[in-house]
């Protein structure tokens, strides 16, 4: 067990981030660094919420991941299931997405993080008990539980956070 530093929670070992309160677990000297415009010198700098999701063009998919960091938008293919996560040497089983490229070590995404499905016309998400948990809309998901995921949704795995995206049928 990992105890966290900040609020004295039990966290599982291996857990990056503190399952009660967030606080990051393990290498907590990491600096992180925000660009800032010229507007925003001298004041506080404010972020704008576009109430317009972001459209995507993903030929024959239902769905898409947008990536919050990197801008980057990922089509789900016409498949029903896919499985979330990242890919680690010598790692039997693969998730359908690999998360790896995007920084998924580093904010605390599983090998295998989750399920995201189309069911009976509703997208539904699951935790696969990751050891970083996953969000909706800042919630904390129930391990192994499905929960209705909508378009526009900020799904978090970890600390790595996601829009789904959902095409009109």
């Amino acid at each position: 067990m990992i105890v966290c530093s900040n609020c004295k929670h039990d966290n599982m070992a291996g857990s990056m981030f503190c399952a009660e309160c967030g606080a990051q677990l393990i290498g907590k000297d990491n600096l992180t660094t925000q660009t800032i415009t010229t507007g925003q010198v001298g004041g506080t700098p404010t972020v704008e919420k576009n109430d317009q999701y972001q459209s995507f063009d993903g030929g024959d998919a239902w769905g898409s991941l947008h990536l919050l960091d990197t801008g980057q938008v990922l089509p789900l293919s016409s498949r029903n299931e896919f499985t979330l996560g990242r890919i680690s040497e010598g790692q039997p089983i693969m998730p359908d997405v690999d998360l790896s490229p995007y920084q998924a070590y580093a904010g605390g995404v599983s090998r295998l993080h989750a399920v995201l499905k189309r069911d009976a016309g509703r997208v539904v998400l699951m935790d696969l008990g990751s050891a970083n948990g996953t969000y909706v809309n800042g919630k904390r998901m129930q391990p192994n539980a499905e929960q209705t995921v909508n378009h526009g949704d900020i799904v978090a795995l970890g600390k790595l956070k996601i829009q789904i995206l959902i095409k009109n049928s």
